[in-house]
Parts: structure tokens; sequence; C-alpha cells
């Protein structure tokens, strides 16, 4: 079988972060894939707090070591609401800007290696996802362009109740196990995935 080997790159909901089985949404469909035969090799390069400025000063330096010469790399982006993020009257990065970083590492890492793209979750406050649904435009835009899948996942987690309920019982931000794996539901069922893993 081939040597599969994903690096997922991205903030807190890359990264899992609230998910007591350690295992993120990334976890679940690299398992999920292991489980149908596939001899994937997962590496999860979420970051807490992490805006796409962050992320695209380390993308680079972090895949090296582990996409190396002889194995299928792959890699999944997932980022945007550290950006939507309001800090001292104003977004942590601009939606320009934002765009602009998503397109910088996105165009760069598909010269080399089969991309993904997973876009910004939902927010308890409605301001908040109306900015993470701006910059989610903005992503499958940038997508479109390069000829990249883009998942928009607002909408389909707004209607998980699980999520909202562990968002609600946590630390009013991250789900649970059972939000993660809803995500991962939608990733497994996303016909660009199902292409990469049948």
């Amino acid at each position: 079988m081939a040597d599969v080997r994903i690096c997922f790159i991205g903030d807190s909901f890359t990264q899992g972060t609230g998910d007591d089985a350690c295992l993120g949404w990334p976890g679940r469909v690299c398992a999920s894939a292991r489980q149908r035969g596939h001899a994937v090799t997962l590496y999860n390069l979420g970051i807490r707090r992490e805006t796409t400025d962050d992320i695209r000063g380390r993308w680079r330096a972090e895949i090296g070591p582990r996409l190396v010469p002889g194995v299928d790399g792959r890699i999944v982006f997932s980022f945007g609401a550290n950006d939507a993020t309001i800090e001292d009257g104003r977004w942590r990065v601009p939606p320009d800007l934002s765009a602009e970083n998503a397109r910088a590492m996105i165009a760069r890492a598909r010269l080399s290696y089969p991309v993904l793209v997973v876009g910004p979750p939902p927010a308890p406050e409605a301001d908040k996802t109306a900015r993470h649904a701006q910059l989610a435009a903005r992503y499958a835009e940038v997508c479109r362009g390069l000829d990249v899948p883009f998942l928009d996942i607002l909408d389909p987690i707004k209607a998980v109740d699980a999520w909202w309920e562990e968002v609600a019982d946590g630390d009013g931000i991250h789900p649970g196990a059972r939000g993660y794996a809803a995500l991962a539901g939608l990733v497994e069922n996303w016909q660009a995935w199902r292409v990469w893993l049948p």
C-alpha cells in the first residue's frame, strides 16, 4: 500500500481543542481511513490562537521533515477563526490579507502536493459567524481560482445540536468529541475526500 502522509495545518479547530479523546476531526477521518485499509499517517499541525499570518510563517518548515521524497504526501488546510477575532476593535487579520495569506499558502502547496481546504466553523456569536462566512467566501474564491477543493462547513455545523451543547458545556468556543465527530462526518462524505481516500 502507498505510504500516505497527510499534514493537517491550521488552528485550534484543526488541533481538536476541547476533545477529551484528543482526536479532533483529523484524527477521526484518518482512523476511519485506516479501518478501510489505507496506510495513512496523520500529522496534526494545528496550533491554538494562530492566524493565517502565523500559519503562513511556519507551514513549509513543518511539512519538510514529514512529507519526505518517496511518500504520498498531502495537505489539508483549515483556518480563519482567529483571523476574524476582534481585538482592540479590529480583525486580528483583515479579510484582504487573510485571503492573500490563504492564496499564497495554497498556491505554493499545490505545486508539490494534493491540497484540500476546510473552512472555519460557525461561532456562538452571530456577528463572529458573519465574519467567518465572509472569510469562507473569500477562501472559496481563492480555491476556485487555484482548482483546489474547498469545503464550507458553516451551515452544516450550525444544524448540529451536539456541537452547540458541547460548546456551551466547554470553553464557549470549541466543541467536544461529538461535535468533532460531526465535522469528521462532513469531511468523510465530501466528494473530494472520497476521491482522496475511497
